[in-house]
């Protein structure tokens, strides 16, 4: 299979699901800006909404979607840690993290992205980002990971989305516990394996 992916994108959460799971892609990088990809061709022609990731399948066939594709990922591997069997509270439990991770923390930091946005209402994201780190630095207290003791798809998505505060100067030193997570996930080597793709990627080897 084939991961369509850009540095610093969520993408980034798919590529760590995968080498958790022992999946190998292919792994082709994405110039989200300009809609094309590394030979030049139209983006739009693998995904009609211009955005990563995209996952292109055996049989030619396209998912979109992060948190879609790592849950496929994820359920195509029996036995695995990474996400419940479904109908469990469990799974229910990471969908329920994966939810907020998307509409609290993934759509939070949009503003911050984009050029256009007013000063007035960068502060406002700014805050309220801030405010759902205080929660979770909380939630994270004497656990280390989202749903208790096991690293699940949930945790990837996090890892991927809070390690944008780099990108904007917000200073996780302000959340002990929520810097802790942070660090802990990085030194997994599922991570370190992508985000070394992710600093090839930027240089083109």
């Amino acid at each position: 299979m084939k991961l369509y992916l850009t540095p610093h994108a969520c993408s980034l959460a798919v590529d760590i699901v995968a080498r958790e799971l022992g999946i190998p892609l292919a792994l082709e990088w994405v110039d989200v800006r300009a809609k094309k990809l590394r030979d030049g061709s139209d983006y739009y022609k693998v995904n009609p909404k211009g955005q990563v990731p995209t996952l292109e399948m055996d049989d030619g066939e396209f998912l979109t979607e992060g948190p879609v594709i790592v849950q496929f990922l994820a359920d195509g591997v029996a036995g695995n840690d990474l996400l419940a069997a479904p109908g469990s509270m469990a799974r229910y439990r990471v969908l329920e993290w994966m939810n907020f991770v998307g509409t609290e923390l993934h759509k939070g930091f949009t503003p911050l992205f984009r050029p256009t946005t007013p000063r007035e209402y960068r502060d406002i994201a700014r805050q309220n980002l801030e405010n759902r780190f205080r929660w979770l630095d909380g939630v994270l207290a004497g656990k280390p990971f989202l749903t208790g003791a096991t690293f699940t798809v949930a945790d990837a998505y996090c890892y991927t989305i809070l390690m944008w505060s780099k990108l904007h100067d917000i200073d996780l030193t302000l959340w002990p516990n929520l810097k802790a997570y942070v660090e802990r996930i990085a030194d997994r080597p599922s991570v370190k394996a992508a985000e070394k793709a992710e600093r090839a990627a930027k240089t083109g080897t």
